[in-house]
């Protein structure tokens, strides 16, 4: 772990504490969002689904649901944490996912599990807050560092959350896996109330003033082209993922053999992520954020085009490894770039906006890639997306260039 200066402002001095929780907190619900997607049709028809056409929308719009929500309450939920505390806010998003969560095990319709995967849309939230109090309080020198760890949390989440939903439900039960995910995610909630220290801070106007005051002290300009390298890198990344089991399946034989090959694959830029996001997060903070961030998406572009000609499935989990190295650290290049153009006072709000941003490129990436592919085939989904990560990197570098 990085040395730590002395000196530290108030709000500094539990910083590590801190990221330990967050990081632990983050890992646990995003594992509980992303753990019912294996046996998510599995779950309609136990509701009373019973047409393939109808159990796929309605699992389409349950597993959608919640990412809806969560995109729309984003920058509610960082002006609040801005104005009231960013502690209260990851209590409130801790012990809201453990209700929603073990509630989904008690659904008796499929609308009741759309409207509770709205209800934790709407009351989660713990990774963005996580983000939120990482980025506030952690000191400069060491931002993209403790980001690139909380990104690996949250990554390491998205991986675990699939694998637990193809495992639990053969063992204890589809809806002892929700209950059991919830009552992880209350023990998530405890550690936030009793672990993780705050400056306390006091709420009104009088608060609000001096950050109406010091708003011209933000670079909109650079904040604004981060919240749309944040959309574009998640747009990107989902772009592939709906072709991925085909684009296999034109070099793999087998249906079991495309199954295991398309998650290797998938988990293999997971895992490249995780490996590299603090080491990149370190090198950011010793060389420079915009700089990581531009060579990080120019070297994804390049990645990208040997993947529209890949003849066998080993070649393309080497090249998605590779890439997931490369992308690792780009997010926390970003959010730290908007900590450090920002007052303090505003940057809850700020991230919140740059995670509903994220959330768009989650939902258009995958309609991208997914229409691109039926009408041109798959290898030109991989060469478009070459060009928005290309794109991308030219926007930043000519602005950061011009700084």
């Amino acid at each position: 772990m990085p040395h730590v200066s002395v000196g530290l402002a108030p709000e500094q001095q539990h910083w590590k504490r801190n990221l330990f929780v967050c990081v632990v907190g983050s890992f646990t619900t995003l594992v509980a969002m992303t753990l019912l997607l294996p046996f998510l049709p599995l779950y309609m028809q136990q509701l009373g689904v019973q047409e393939p056409a109808a159990i796929a929308r309605w699992s389409g719009v349950a597993y959608g649901a919640t990412f809806l929500s969560a995109a729309l309450t984003a920058p509610l939920w960082g002006r609040l944490a801005d104005r009231y505390g960013r502690k209260l806010m990851l209590i409130r998003a801790s012990l809201g996912m453990a209700i929603a969560m073990s509630l989904m095990g008690m659904a008796t319709a499929p609308w009741q599990l759309v409207a509770l995967r709205l209800l934790a849309g709407l009351l989660g939230g713990y990774a963005s807050g996580s983000t939120i109090l990482v980025a506030a309080q952690t000191p400069k020198a060491h931002t993209g560092w403790a980001l690139g760890m909380l990104s690996s949390g949250i990554m390491a989440g998205n991986v675990a959350g699939p694998l637990l939903g193809g495992c639990l439900p053969p063992l204890i039960g589809i809806r002892h896996a929700f209950w059991l995910t919830g009552a992880a995610i209350f023990l998530a909630f405890l550690a936030t109330l009793f672990l993780l220290k705050e400056t306390p801070r006091r709420a009104g106007p009088k608060s609000v003033r001096p950050v109406e005051r010091d708003r011209s002290a933000a670079n909109l300009p650079l904040v604004r082209l981060m919240w749309l390298s944040g959309m574009l890198l998640i747009f990107a990344s989902m772009s592939i993922e709906p072709i991925i089991t085909l684009y296999i399946s034109e070099f793999v034989q087998g249906e079991q053999a495309i199954t295991v090959m398309a998650g290797l694959v998938m988990a293999a830029a997971a895992l490249g992520s995780i490996l590299s996001a603090p080491r990149l997060g370190r090198l950011a903070d010793r060389i420079g954020h915009g700089r990581v961030l531009v060579y990080g998406l120019l070297i994804c572009a390049l990645l990208l085009i040997p993947q529209a000609f890949v003849t066998a499935a080993w070649q393309l989990i080497v090249l998605r490894f590779l890439m997931g190295m490369a992308l690792g650290g780009l997010m926390p290049c970003i959010t730290t770039l908007i900590r450090h153009n920002v007052p303090q006072g505003q940057v809850g709000k700020m991230l919140g906006y740059a995670t509903s941003a994220q959330y768009a490129g989650q939902v258009c990436g995958p309609l991208f890639g997914g229409f691109l592919g039926g009408a041109l085939g798959m290898r030109p989904v991989f060469l478009a997306t070459c060009a928005v990560m290309a794109l991308c990197a030219l926007l930043n570098a000519r602005y950061l260039k011009a700084q």
